[in-house]
């Protein structure tokens, strides 16, 4: 049986692993925004981003269309790089590391380095 073999093209994978999860609250620790909070929407892994509600707004010009009919500028959230974000503890509500560590029953759960409050549930 012949298998396909795959063409290295010499790119190399250096994504970090990422740190926060869609519902996350999350603080920006640099850039324009620096100082607002909010919720994760989507976490982009490919390019190490996450969209994060009501930080890095943009005005997108649109035209016309069929789920748009009225069209005109339209306001919207741009991808952050995470390494600009930090969690925020929901207990001791405030921008925080985290702390991996593996439970009783083999869970891995998060835990805040401030307070040592579990963060998932």
């Amino acid at each position: 049986m012949l298998r396909k073999i795959k063409k290295c093209t010499g790119k190399k994978d250096n994504h970090q692993r990422c740190h926060l999860r869609k519902g996350d609250m999350v603080k920006v620790i640099a850039g324009k925004d620096k100082g607002k909070s909010g919720k994760v929407l989507r976490i982009i892994l490919k390019k190490d981003r996450a969209i994060v509600e009501n930080v890095n707004m943009i005005k997108r010009h649109t035209k016309p269309n069929q789920l748009n009919r009225q069209g005109g500028i339209i306001e919207k959230e741009s991808p952050v790089h995470w390494s600009n974000l930090m969690l925020e503890c929901p207990k001791c509500i405030k921008a925080t590391r985290i702390q991996m560590q593996i439970l009783e029953d083999k869970k891995k759960v998060r835990v805040c380095k401030k307070c040592n409050e579990i963060i998932d549930a």
